[in-house]
């Protein structure tokens, strides 16, 4: 679909005199096959497809007609790309959609107004529980327009980065709709890192503008955000605005640099010029953790990411019209950026933004939000399963989850008993679940159990299936393909596909080393795999998270897997350690579940019983830390690199803690360490 160069939001609506697609979801055969056609309207130009096994095959041998097909379907174009793609992954060069311009505002905003404008976009689940706020196409469409035309106004211009400081509400999903309207893009920080973490992102970056709130609220308590912005602008020279949005009623200082942003808005109209992007135009920045300790800018594209991020969120959710898309990740994350915002937006949905914990003010809080908004699809994080699995069923079947249709995690491998329970308690044994393999780098979903055809099995704790248009394959230690199953080995992805990073921001020289040159020809991920004899991927920990013990390599999520499938066990963590026998000994932190009454030396013996039964000896932890936390950032990821310091005795090497959610929890931790240490 093409919209004519120039036209203003007034008159796009105009050009949507139809749906962009119809969609079919009476996708199954009589013999429970998939129609691929019905499943997919492209499928239809597709010869000899006829399930969705074909479809995937497809994808990946006929990759540029299938990806130009959807492109053409699914998005809006203002003009019409002539290349699909233009790919060299040993020389990290990635093009897709030459010649093409669109807006991404449009896409995600504009059409459905023309066609529902009253439909729910998102739905804010505030902190204080039951005080949801519900905005319309139509409302953040308006909303859009007068952050774009303010950020005009004051200067900033296409090619510009603003960096975005708040937590998951409206008005942070307008400034970076606002931003690729105008041409700019978006910096969305975590608003739970520091000072210091956010100025090295916004010098990074290049930020002249920065937009956050007065204060954020979580779990109860307040952060001062404007303060830690404050502090970190004191050492950002580029600096030249900072726009302060309220999100409590307290008061803050406002220093020269200081823009009420609320009161500017109201002066700017609803309406407002989108710009005509490139394909490859930077879309957003996002900065992921790097082994060397810097942050990494990742770098994502306007058309192939948008896209990518709709065809992942349409079929391995099995969206529908009319859902409502619960994702529970942060917008400071890529979770949140894909799966709360671009992905449903793009498709018409209804997107639940997510501000609180999942245990604030009790351990009932996901599913009273189920319940209450009437959620469809959650997709949740395995650390959060886990937490809320020790808590008991009781929170979970007091409320109606009913209206859930798929359940899904993301964030790391989720184990086998958090799986269970979450498909048994949680989705009532009738809701399947996708445990989703994906990074920053990918930008969207590139292994998962769906889409597939209705029968086909799901298997605990595995990601299973490659989405359309991926190819995974596992590498050995020599460098080759391992082409048999019911192996393991270095996981790449052998084809590019849209939704993928195109570089690290000022220097792609350390994207091509971190992610071409390790296995030429390859997307190196950085993460290990084993492909069952079915062929089935299971993603087996960051390979920097694999153990080598007596020559044996072990993944750490493995060892964790069987830790946790003991009956008391809530969580674990495993990390490697140096052992002047075995090379690397397995060191195991482990979180009881409560009310567990057992002698620790018990414990640990059948935890030593499990690990050896469900791996092998060798893999058994020579040492079980038994610890009331672990630390973990805000958004619930557990930092191993912490754990290994205190293994390690670098206390001085611990670095920043103040992301973690429970600072205390380490010196807990390190207590726990040197009293294990002095009974050996």
């Amino acid at each position: 679909m093409r919209l004519p160069y120039g036209c203003t939001s007034k008159y796009i609506a105009a050009f949507f005199s139809r749906r962009l697609f119809t969609c079919y979801f009476r996708v199954w055969g009589r013999r429970g096959r998939c129609n691929a056609a019905a499943f997919m309207p492209e499928a239809a130009g597709f010869e000899g497809v006829s399930s969705r096994a074909a479809l995937q095959e497809f994808s990946v041998s006929n990759g540029e007609r299938f990806w130009a097909a959807v492109a053409r379907h699914r998005l809006s174009w203002i003009s019409p790309f002539h290349t699909v793609q233009d790919c060299d992954l040993s020389r990290g060069k990635i093009k897709w959609f030459e010649g093409g311009k669109l807006n991404v505002s449009v896409n995600c905003l504009d059409r459905h107004v023309h066609t529902c404008p009253e439909r729910v976009a998102l739905i804010w689940e505030r902190d204080e529980r039951g005080s949801e706020v519900k905005y319309t196409y139509r409302e953040l469409l308006e909303l859009t327009c007068r952050v774009g035309n303010l950020l005009r106004r004051r200067g900033v211009k296409r090619g510009d980065c603003v960096t975005i400081y708040m937590p998951s509400c409206p008005l942070a999903v307008a400034s970076m709709l606002a931003c690729a309207r105008i041409g700019a893009a978006h910096n969305v920080v975590f608003a739970g890192f520091s000072a210091e973490a956010l100025a090295e992102r916004i010098r990074d970056a290049q930020s002249s503008t920065v937009i956050t709130v007065n204060q954020g609220v979580r779990a109860g308590k307040v952060t001062e955000l404007k303060k830690t912005v404050d502090k970190a602008v004191q050492s950002c020279p580029t600096v030249q605005q900072v726009f302060v949005a309220m999100r409590t009623e307290k008061q803050v200082t406002m220093t020269a640099k200081d823009i009420a942003m609320e009161e500017e808005m109201l002066k700017e109209d609803v309406v407002c010029e989108p710009a005509a992007m490139n394909s490859e135009d930077v879309l957003f920045l996002l900065y992921t953790s790097g082994s060397t300790g810097k942050p990494k800018g990742l770098v994502h594209t306007q058309a192939g990411y948008l896209l990518y991020a709709a065809l992942t969120h349409r079929y391995v959710f099995n969206y529908h019209d009319g859902d409502v898309f619960g994702c529970m990740g942060d917008i400071g994350w890529i979770t949140g950026h894909t799966y709360s915002v671009y992905g449903p937006l793009v498709n018409g949905g209804t997107t639940v933004l997510f501000e609180s914990t999942p245990i604030y003010p009790d351990p009932g809080r996901y599913w009273d939000m189920v319940e209450r908004l009437k959620i469809n699809q959650f997709y949740g994080a395995p650390t959060a399963i886990r937490l809320l699995l020790k808590y008991g069923d009781q929170w979970v079947k007091t409320y109606d989850r009913s209206t859930l249709k798929t359940l899904g995690s993301v964030g790391e491998p989720i184990n086998t008993e958090a799986w269970e329970w979450y498909h048994r308690v949680v989705g009532e044994g009738r809701c399947p679940v996708v445990d989703t393999w994906w990074q920053t780098e990918t930008g969207g979903i590139c292994i998962a159990p769906r889409p597939s055809d209705p029968d086909a099995e799901i298997v605990p704790g595995m990601a299973m299936r490659p989405f359309f248009g991926i190819k995974p394959v596992l590498m050995d230690t020599e460098d080759k393909v391992l082409t048999s199953n019911n192996t393991s080995g270095a996981l790449c992805i052998a084809q590019p596909w849209p939704g993928m990073a195109r570089t690290i921001h000022n220097n792609h020289q350390r994207f091509i080393e971190t992610y071409c040159q390790p296995y030429p020809g390859y997307f190196f991920t950085g993460d290990g795999a084993y492909r069952s004899v079915e062929g089935y991927y299971q993603i087996t920990g960051r390979l920097d998270d694999v153990i080598n013990v007596s020559g044996h390599r072990i993944g750490t999520a493995e060892i964790e897997d069987a830790v946790n499938q003991c009956s008391a066990v809530a969580e674990s963590a495993v990390i490697g350690y140096s052992h002047n026998i075995k090379g690397q000994g397995v060191y195991a932190f482990v979180v009881l579940k409560k009310n567990v009454d057992e002698q620790e030396a018990n414990l640990s013996r059948q935890l030593n019983n499990i690990v050896s039964t469900k791996i092998a000896k060798y893999a058994c932890p020579d040492f079980i830390q038994f610890v009331q936390h672990l630390p973990k950032t805000r958004s619930g990821k557990i930092m191993r690199r912490v754990l290994r310091k205190v293994v390690e005795r670098d206390s001085n090497g611990l670095g920043d803690l103040s992301t973690l959610d429970d600072p205390a929890a380490v010196q807990e931790i390190i207590q726990g360490h040197l009293k294990l240490l002095s009974k050996q």
